[in-house]
């Protein structure tokens, strides 16, 4: 897997825009299974996902729609990186 990091990794131990970001990189560091919620800038929920444990994912998104966690979002790491269409 080859990514490149725009911004600092964060956390999404509350709900962030990540730096803006229109794509991220999430790790699931928890041993359980976490729920991530995307919702717009004014907090309405738009989708979300599971990503199990110790897994990762890349996920598409506007930049000022925000991430969160259902729970235990500390463990969960997130960081911008750029997007490419190939």
């Amino acid at each position: 897997m080859l990514i490149k990091p725009m911004a600092p990794q964060t956390t999404l131990a509350s709900a962030t825009n990540v730096s803006l970001a229109k794509a991220v990189h999430l790790v699931n560091t928890n041993g359980a299974a976490v729920v991530i919620i995307r919702s717009d800038a004014n907090d309405v929920g738009i989708g979300s996902f599971t990503l199990p444990a110790g897994q990762t994912a890349q996920v598409d998104k506007d930049g000022t729609d925000k991430l969160s966690a259902s729970a235990n979002g500390g463990d969960v790491k997130v960081t911008k990186i750029a997007f490419n269409v190939s």
